[in-house]
């Protein structure tokens, strides 16, 4: 006479279902099937069909079942009440689906409940103790009624919740019923679930629990603390759900993990998973080990795998975040350098930067003519097209592509107020971002254009309100970066100083100091040009507080070497 019987609810991958239903029976398992409503007759027939040689194996009334509704508790109530009816000598019952899998002999199990006759296990929590709950809806749930279908009528079960809240309502609790919340899949002792079935008041609850959100995670679950002598608030089923409330899937590559929880069933198991299947629904006593279930054990790795998909590899996007704001892990994948101004006011900037890292500089990367790659190619690392329009699509995934195909290489760019403005904001939050700004020196390059002066003084007046509006984004709040901002003006005086904190900050302790200093432009009548933009009505204010008259002062070291205006 078996002590241990099986509830399978089933709606899919019925050939699998038979084959852990039999699994069960064949080892004097007794075992109920409700089949949903919505499978076709003919595929639930060849499913009986299958299993009709079977004396203890019987099939419930069919109700057709839907994610969140009472209907699962239906299935489950009448599979459970058939169950005890016809199999006196059951004295656990375990409430499985159809994707379940065994994992340990069907003696481990029996023998682990024998020597707990009378334990309930199903996890049950207060809902104040709830933190995997989705969408909210803790106290709500039942709190609030909930008559619409949430996949099939979405719009009108958030409507009517809204309804709820906004009018105040708030449904009375049945008298002596403390809300608990839970796994769906348990194992009851005969004696507490005849009482869960057979209460008095079970029509006055039903009523009340088929309009809670989700009752087959918290009918049986409340109930259960009325009426169990001992309660072990966990189940016997190694179940896994993500961030979002998805039960996660185990495939044939998860065998070992498998084996490692010691847990008794598993689901969910893809149909289409054979080793597994082939693995588990078998005698084979060198798998018996009559290890406490520990789930735990594989904790560790959900949460590597956890923290994978939500966040991912630093500046490597994907489809689970990339909709989402601010779900990046990291907005690029490795440090890089932006300098804005110094190619104004350095002649051969770039050659000399390079030389003196030892690696590439790029030009002017969002130039609207084109991507001023190092060497000026066409094409770049993972083949990056220099086009403008390709680029501009998405300026913000063109900037992470070329970081992420040249990590272990830091990659140094110029920006400016010409460029496309675009990426300002998504550097100033990257905190893989190094920025260096000279405000002003748009200024020196307009200054040795060859224009007509009324076109310069657009063009002034339009690049600083580029400038302006970057370097407000640089100092907000929310900014990362590692900023460093001067105006023309300041920079000049000391030059070698802010060029060497600059590298020291990119080389670190590696850092040398500077013997050599790039070209600067001849400044000479600079600052009457700066007072001609004055008298013409724009007002240069972001060059800073430029000298009049300013001498030429050449450093003593070796006379063949670059000179500065300082």
């Amino acid at each position: 006479m078996s002590t241990l019987g099986f509830v399978m609810l089933c709606h899919t991958a019925l050939h699998r279902a038979a084959q852990v239903a039999r699994h069960w029976a064949e080892r004097d398992c007794p075992v109920v099937i409700h089949v949903d409503r919505q499978v076709k007759r003919q595929r639930f027939e060849a499913f009986r069909k299958e299993l009709s040689d079977l004396e203890n194996v019987r099939f419930s009334r069919r109700v057709r079942c839907e994610w969140g509704t009472w209907s699962l508790v239906q299935a489950s109530q009448g599979a459970a009440e058939q169950l005890l009816a016809e199999f006196p000598g059951v004295r656990h019952v375990y409430l499985a689906s159809g994707s379940c899998l065994p994992l340990r002999p069907v003696d481990e199990l029996r023998a682990y409940l024998a020597a707990r006759p009378m334990t309930d296990f199903i996890e049950s929590v207060t809902i104040r103790d709830v933190d995997w709950t989705m969408g909210g809806l803790n106290d709500e749930r039942f709190n609030l009624r909930f008559p619409f279908s949430w996949k099939r009528h979405r719009f009108l079960f958030d409507r009517y919740v809204e309804l709820q809240r906004k009018v105040g309502f708030k449904r009375k609790l049945p008298e002596g019923v403390v809300p608990h919340l839970g796994s769906q899949w348990w194992c009851l002792t005969r004696q507490t679930l005849t009482a869960i079935l057979q209460d008095p008041r079970r029509r006055e609850l039903e009523r009340f629990f088929s309009l809670v959100w989700i009752p087959d995670e918290s009918y049986y679950q409340t109930l259960v603390r009325n009426y169990s002598r001992s309660i072990e608030s966990r189940s016997l089923t190694l179940s896994k759900f993500d961030f979002q409330g998805k039960p996660h899937v185990f495939y044939d590559d998860h065998l070992h993990l498998l084996r490692r929880s010691d847990c008794f069933v598993a689901r969910k198991i893809w149909p289409k998973a054979n080793r597994l299947y082939s693995t588990f629904l078998t005698d084979d006593a060198t798998v018996s080990r009559m290890a406490e279930p520990a789930p735990g054990k594989i904790d560790r790795v959900f949460s590597r795998a956890l923290e994978r998909r939500t966040r991912g590899r630093p500046g490597l996007y994907m489809h689970s975040r990339y909709p989402n704001p601010d779900w990046e892990n990291g907005k690029t994948a490795a440090p890089y350098s932006v300098f804005q101004g110094f190619n104004d006011l350095f002649e051969d900037f770039e050659t000399w930067l390079a030389r003196r890292l030892g690696t590439v500089v790029h030009g002017n990367i969002f130039d609207p003519a084109r991507a001023r790659f190092a060497g000026d190619a066409p094409i770049y690392a993972g083949c990056l097209s220099a086009h403008a329009a390709l680029r501009d699509y998405n300026p913000e995934g063109f900037l992470t592509n070329l970081i992420w195909n040249t990590r272990g290489e830091r990659q140094v760019f110029m920006f400016g107020p010409r460029d496309n403005q675009r990426p300002g904001a998504f550097m100033a939050a990257d905190a893989n971002a190094q920025i260096s700004v000279i405000t002003g020196a748009w200024a020196v390059r307009l200054y040795q254009s060859n224009r007509n002066f009324s076109d310069i003084r657009q063009d002034a007046a339009r690049m600083q309100r580029h400038e302006v509006d970057f370097v407000n984004t640089l100092r907000h709040v929310r900014s990362r970066a590692d900023i460093r901002i001067w105006t023309l003006a300041d920079f000049i005086e000391e030059p070698m100083e802010h060029l060497q904190g600059i590298l020291d900050a990119m080389e670190g302790a590696n850092a040398m100091r500077l013997t050599e200093a790039p070209r600067m432009a001849d400044l000479s009548g600079f600052a009457g040009f700066l007072q001609s933009l004055k008298n013409q009505g724009m007002n240069p204010m972001t060059v800073g507080d430029f000298p009049m008259e300013g001498p030429v002062h050449r450093p003593p070291a070796d006379r063949n070497r670059p000179y500065l205006v300082t």
